[in-house]
Formats: structure tokens, C-alpha cells, sequence
């Protein structure tokens, strides 16, 4: 099981028709549960452990108490994810007092940086395994078995698993995300991903594109590329003597079909180029919608964090993206409460908001976290109670940002992409348009199905939710 736990991964997937399959397959084997968390990077990743695992003999089971082996897929981006960790794992264990020949693994960001503390110190797990060493899981189970701890948490400049299929067992069979890179080289002080997951290496474009191929002929519909830094993907095919760049694997993916919708997920705003928006503009089938995230609204706190960008230097960013691609979704991340913010720095947070209008926005306050930058250079020196009262007017700003978003969409007509029945109404469908609102409308036409496209005339919305009906 993929169980979402984080709003980056905003829509809960239904299990597909495989799921059942697999698990029929794998009554009689060894079977394995994992929960993932994080960002939609470790929901990709652990598609690729199933993959690994099923093709050693492993079943697989959405019952934990089902399970032989049990896996959490980590995030270690704020505290708040490894407390959840940290008392998921504690649960196991009681559950392993019940079944000894039980093994608990952790798998992901926190993997190496608290392997220690798992294993010696307070013993929940048996194998830790961080996300460049997912291939020598079979190995490591075995050696788990025999009572010895299993631990591979070595980093790669090589790795991109882009030889394995990722077996889909969280998907609904229309969407799913394609990894065209790992790691990143952005060394921002308040993260820590560079240091879990390795520098930035790209995967060779002809598995991406085979990749998206097998997706289509499958009935898949749309594909998210993914990566910590998407724009900076780099590739060169030596056979060709051609240089891939981002734009260009965008046009490539596009045109495996004008029926496969092309998403994309993170740009840093430094590295998203004009050509990228042209490519954008130039294919129908490449959705209109950016997450750019932004952090601050502070130049003074934005070079804290080294993010290498000003405020107006974003802001001119913003304005290019409106140019080229008029109407362009928006969606950002926001930080308050980092080292030393002023009542000044966050106001001119609230007011790159109100310029901007995000679409969407993932808000936290800031969470220092060991290894980092920002945890050897500064001081964590904001009150918490004076972060959470700024996150709070930043989300109330979002919230009323969120709702004349989605009541501009309506006397527009929106090209829906069909994801299966409503949550609330089995008499309704629910997609999401090119620019990433949820829309719902009445099933009045018996010819669509899961994986249709439909014109919807969108007649009145919610914060959350546009409403419509076939045109």
C-alpha cells in the first residue's frame, strides 16, 4: 500500500485493477506493505521498490497485519514528518512483538540521516535504506532474516533506476508520475535534500520517453515529470550528438500523443527558461500550470536561504510567465518564521502573494532541520508561536486568493480530463483542467468514461472545487 499522507500529493488515488491482480498472484509468497510519505518524488521512488520486490518473488498486501516485511517511505523535510515516522514505527514494533519473524524497514530521506538512531539506539527497524540503494533491498532482506541488520545508505552519482518499470499500485489508472531525475545540487540553507539524496544526475531520455509510451498503451492519460529540480534536467545523446535539455524532453514526451497530457513538477525559479514556457505554449497537450515555488517574499530572507534569486528578479519571472503563457495555473511553497524574519520581511511575504495570486500554495513555518545550512550558520531564533501567528495570515491571505481563483474559472469552459467518479457521488464525474482545479460534473453522457477528456462549462465553484456540466 501507498498511503498519501502529505497535500503536495493532493489527490488520493483509488488502487487499480493490478492491485488485485498482484495480490491474487502473491497469496502464497512473502508479501510486503509500504506507506509512503513525503513529497510526490517518494511516492515515485517507492513504485520502484514494489517493482524491484515483485520481480524477486515478494507479494503485496494493502494489510500491514497481512505483511511479512513492512516498509515507511520517509520524508526528513520538516519535523513534523518524522514525528509521524517516529510513531508509526512505534506501532510496528508492538506489532512485531506479535509476529517475530516480522521485518521493519525504513527506506528514503530519513535513512541516512537517522540510521543510527533507528537501529542502535532505539530499535524499531531492521533494515534502513536510503533512496539511491533501492536494488539491494532483496539482498539486505535476506541478510535482516538471519538477525543481522540490513543498512545501505550510500549516495550514487550514477543512479536513476531508469531501467525498471514502477509497478503502479497506487494509481488510478489515468495519472501517474515519470522520474526523469534525482538529487539536487541547489544547496538552499533551510533543506536538506541535497544531503539525502544525492547531487542532480538526470535519466537518459529514450526511458523516459519509453516509459511515457508504455504509459499511453496502458490507458494512462496524463504524466507528471518529476524531479527536485526539473529544469535542470541535462542529458546528451551521444547517438545523436544532441543535447536533451528540459524544453527539450517536454517536446518529446508531448509528442507521444496529443492525447497524453504532459505535467511537470518542481522548477526553481532560477533555472525555468523561456524556452521552456515557448514549448509550453507551442503543445496543447503540455498543461498550463507552474509550481514555482518562491519561499519569501523578502530578498533579504531569500538570500538566507540561498535561493540565489530577489524578490523582483521573481516577480520579473512571474510577469514572463504571464506573457507567454496568458492564464498560466500558479502554485508556489512558502516559508515564515525563518532565522532572523522581521515583521517587515513577512509583510513583504503577504504582499508578493497578493502581486502573484497563486492558484495554490503549500505553507509551513519554518522547521530547522540537523545537517543543514541554516542549522551551522544561524540561529533559529523566530518564537514558534510567532511563526505559526504569521503562517496563519499567510494561509488566510491563500484562502482568499484560493476562492476568486476558482471563481474566475466559472462561465469558462474547461477541457477536464475524466480521473474516475466524484468522492461525494457516484452520479458525477471528477478530473482536473489544464491549469489543476478539480472540476466535477453530472454523468449526462454515457459515451465517457475514466480517462475521457470533456468540455465542461463550469457554472459555479467552491474554494476548492469547480462545478459543471457537459457542453
Amino acid at each position: 500500500m501507498f498511503e498519501l499522507t502529505h497535500d503536495k500529493v493532493h489527490d488520493e488515488k483509488r488502487q487499480g485493477e493490478a492491485f488485485a491482480a498482484l495480490a491474487v498472484a502473491a497469496s502464497s509468497q512473502k508479501k510486503f506493505y509500504i506507506e509512503s510519505y513525503g513529497c510526490a518524488m517518494n511516492f515515485a521512488d517507492s513504485e520502484v521498490v514494489a517493482s524491484i520486490l515483485i520481480d524477486r518473488g515478494f507479494g503485496v498486501t494493502q494489510n500491514f497485519e497481512q505483511a511479512d516485511l513492512i516498509f515507511l517511505n520517509t520524508c526528513s523535510i520538516r519535523e513534523k514528518a518524522e514525528l509521524t515516522v517516529r510513531k508509526r514505527l512505534t506501532e510496528f514494533r508492538k506489532l512485531k512483538k506479535e509476529n517475530p519473524g516480522l521485518l521493519v524497514g525504513v527506506l528514503g530521506c530519513m535513512a541516512e540521516r537517522l540510521k543510527s538512531k533507528f537501529i542502535e539506539e532505539e530499535k524499531l527497524v531492521d533494515l534502513v535504506v536510503g533512496p539511491d540503494a533501492y536494488r539491494s533491498l532483496p539482498g539486505l532482506i535476506e541478510e535482516a532474516e538471519t538477525g543481522q541488520k540490513g543498512v545501505n545508505v550510500l549516495l550514487s552519482r550514477e543512479e536513476t533506476y531508469g531501467d525498471i518499470s514502477p509497478i503502479r499500485l497506487n494509481s488510478n489508472g489515468v495519472t501517474a508520475f515519470v522520474s526523469i531525475m534525482r538529487g539536487c545540487n541547489n544547496m538552499c540553507s533551510f533543506c536538506v535534500v541535497p544531503f539525502t539524496r544525492g547531487r542532480e544526475r538526470s535519466r537518459d531520455a529514450h526511458s523516459i520517453i519509453k516509459e511515457c509510451e508504455d504509459l499511453f498503451a496502458q490507458g494512462y492519460r496524463e504524466v507528471t515529470l518529476l524531479g527536485q529540480n526539473v529544469d535542470s534536467y541535462y542529458w546528451v545523446d551521444e547517438d545523436k550528438d544532441e543535447i536533451v535539455s528540459f524544453a527539450k524532453l517536454l517536446e518529446k514526451v508531448a509528442l507521444v500523443s496529443p492525447l497524453l497530457r504532459v505535467r511537470f513538477s518542481t522548477s526553481h525559479p532560477k533555472d525555468i527558461t523561456d524556452e521552456v514556457l515557448f514549448t509550453m505554449a507551442k503543445y496543447g497537450n503540455i498543461c498550463k500550470y507552474i509550481h514555482l515555488p518562491v519561499q519569501s517574499g523578502s530578498t533579504r530572507m531569500l538570500q538566507m536561504m540561498n535561493r540565489t534569486y530577489t524578490r523582483e528578479w521573481y516577480i520579473s519571472k512571474i510577469n514572463r510567465i504571464r506573457e507567454i503563457l496568458p492564464g498560466c495555473g500558479l502554485s508556489t511553497d512558502m516559508i515564515t518564521g525563518f532565522c532572523t524574519e522581521t515583521e517587515e520581511d513577512h509583510k513583504e511575504t503577504l504582499s508578493l502573494m497578493e502581486y502573484c495570486e497563486y492558484d495554490l500554495a503549500y505553507m509551513y513555518y519554518y522547521s530547522e532541520r540537523p545537517g543543514t545550512l541554516a542549522e551551522r550558520r544561524y540561529e533559529d531564533d523566530v518564537p514558534e508561536e510567532i511563526k505559526k501567528r504569521r503562517l496563519q495570515e499567510v494561509i488566510a491571505l491563500h484562502r482568499i486568493q484560493s476562492l476568486a481563483s476558482m471563481q474566475k474559472e466559472v462561465g469558462k469552459t474547461a477541457k477536464v480530463l475524466i480521473e474516475g467518479n466524484s468522492k461525494k457521488s457516484d452520479e458525477h464525474w471528477a478530473g482536473r483542467s489544464d491549469i489543476n482545479k478539480v472540476v466535477v460534473f453530472p454523468k449526462t453522457n454515457n459515451d465517457l468514461s475514466k480517462g475521457s477528456y470533456a468540455d465542461v462549462l463550469i457554472t459555479e465553484c467552491t474554494a476548492g472545487t469547480l462545478i459543471g456540466k457537459i457542453v
